[in-house]
């Protein structure tokens, strides 16, 4: 089991793991600064998140101007072709953060771990730059994304917000309300220093009641409990579920916004989120 305590926060530490990433994934990050790059960038996100004809949701003036205000844009290459960027704004200036907006990856590249790699650069840049966090948002219900933030990157959940963009109807929300949950980066905690280095610690695993599980169906079954502890369970694929049964799909999200969602609006955190695709929760003393 790896101690969290062995690996300590650097920049010099935050680049060799960026480095290694890297490396993994076969791709070269950089800092993007030139126009041409910026339009690729916008015509990769539009790939990834609009139907035909329709914008993309970052436009070369907007990236040019966050740059130019020394605030992150990051870039990952195949060789001479980009196949992945993020890039992110500073947060108020007592903060010490970056919110991270949009990460994106091309589809023939997926499942190579170039996200990941993107992360881990963006973090190496934060700590240069002498911040302490990363806040970024994702979509709760995707199970795959929960477990690339809470597992793989080891960012600690920190609110639930509902409909947070309001209607987007883009290529991969759909008609679905946008609830989001808000993660933070602790860039300096051991446990992240540890999942950046690809080693990361294993979360205490809990023994809690079912508050919501996946039915015969395939739809959201809720359980009434009282339970301290207790467990939220994802559908294996919910973006296959909103393109085949809409309104499957919004029956989960309801489901899941008033479970998850609010057990952490009435001051219940997340524990971990397991192999089986669940979120555990201490929900706390309930009055």
């Amino acid at each position: 089991m790896t101690d969290a305590a062995a690996f300590r926060a650097s920049p010099e530490e935050a680049a060799d793991a960026a480095s290694a990433a890297a490396s993994r994934a076969g791709v070269e990050i950089r800092l993007l600064e030139d126009v041409g790059d910026f339009a690729r960038v916008a015509e990769l996100f539009q790939s990834i998140w609009t139907k035909q004809g329709e914008t993309s949701p970052v436009n070369v003036e907007t990236l040019r101007a966050l740059s130019k205000a020394g605030s992150y844009v990051g870039g990952a290459f195949e060789h001479d072709e980009l196949v992945g960027a993020c890039f992110g704004f500073f947060a108020a200036p007592d903060q010490r953060a970056l919110h991270s907006h949009i990460a994106g990856v091309s589809a023939r590249m997926r499942g190579r771990s170039v996200g990941f790699a993107l992360k881990v650069h963006q973090r190496a840049w934060a700590l240069e730059e002498g911040l302490d966090e990363i806040s970024w948002t994702f979509d709760p219900l995707i199970s795959r994304n929960a477990h690339f933030n809470l597992v793989k990157l080891a960012a600690t959940p920190t609110s639930y917000h509902r409909n947070f963009y309001g209607h987007m109807a883009d290529a991969l929300n759909g008609a679905d309300d946008t609830d989001r949950m808000l993660v933070t980066w602790y860039v300096r905690d051991p446990r992240v220093v540890a999942a950046c280095h690809g080693e990361p610690v294993p979360a205490r695993e809990h023994d809690g009641a079912a508050l919501l599980s996946v039915g015969g169906d395939l739809g959201p079954l809720r359980h009434r409990t009282d339970a301290r502890l207790v467990r939220v369970a994802l559908p294996r694929d919910i973006e296959s579920l909103r393109l085949a049964e809409p309104a499957r799909a919004t029956a989960w999200r309801l489901a899941l916004r008033e479970t998850l969602g609010s057990a952490l609006e009435g001051g219940g955190r997340v524990l971990s989120f397991d192999r089986s695709g669940a979120y555990t929760i201490d929900r706390g003393e309930q009055g």
